[in-house]
């Protein structure tokens, strides 16, 4: 198999017997995720997805749809569906990784367990328009999650660069109603920061109603992305979930 577009593989860990597929936030790419992937292989074969429009997908166009990026998600999968997979979707990247579990189980191909983090069940759905305002507005949201390097982001020509991709996914995520499929069969294993205001403990917990299966939560000191700075943590209880299975 080789990789496309639509996947990176940091540390390709070929013997594995778990594939860990992880989805990245808005605005964010896929080599967010390279410590955690370096700290889960090689207990599993992680495989990043890459969204259109940005790092070494900038020349195309950002997609405007939860949908959409699902879609093209699930279709870039599809040939590495060879080993049980295991979807770990961060911020939007859980909406889009619950929406490609969706697709594949409905192709009687349904992943081993979804992992969501730092996201607000799909029931739990607020009202947003960020994607509305102006690019400064925009990026004031993004800032105060802190997930971004702040000089990165008053830096004109880096601005420029992560805007249109940025806007695309805000678009995306704050437009996004789900469509009714489901309850998932799949297990929902969700880990969240104990501070995070976008993604509040009881919204977090909702994600039990999304699936017939088992529900488990996990909290980590921190904010928003809590992750950044719990990568050991987190790949702790990612690797012991693989290794259960």
């Amino acid at each position: 198999m080789t990789d496309d577009r639509w996947l990176r593989r940091y540390h390709p860990a070929d013997d594995a017997l778990v594939r860990l597929v992880c989805l990245p936030h808005a605005g964010g790419g896929a080599s967010f995720f390279h410590s955690l992937s370096k700290e889960v292989a090689p207990a599993a074969d992680v495989t990043v997805v890459q969204y259109p429009g940005r790092q070494d997908r900038l020349s195309e166009p950002p997609l405007l749809t939860v949908r959409e990026l699902a879609d093209g998600a699930t279709q870039a999968l599809l040939p590495w569906l060879d080993l049980p997979v295991v979807l770990f979707g961060h911020s939007m990247g859980a909406t889009i990784a619950y929406e490609v579990a969706l697709r594949l189980e409905a192709r009687g191909t349904g992943p081993s367990a979804l992992v969501v983090s730092g996201r607000r069940a799909p029931s739990r759905q607020v009202e947003a328009n960020v994607h509305l305002q102006d690019d400064d507005r925009l990026l004031a949201e993004v800032e105060q999650l802190d997930g971004t390097d702040p000089q990165v982001l008053r830096d004109a020509d880096l601005r420029s660069l992560i805007l249109p991709a940025l806007r695309a996914d805000y678009t995306a995520i704050e437009t996004y109603r789900p469509d009714g499929g489901g309850p998932l069969s799949t297990p929902i294993h969700a880990h969240t920061g104990a501070d995070d205001q976008h993604a509040p403990l009881d919204d977090v917990r909702a994600w039990a109603d999304h699936t017939t299966g088992t529900f488990t939560m996990e909290t980590y000191p921190g904010g928003h992305f809590y992750l950044t700075q719990q990568t050991t943590a987190l790949a702790t209880s990612l690797r012991r979930l693989i290794t259960g299975l």
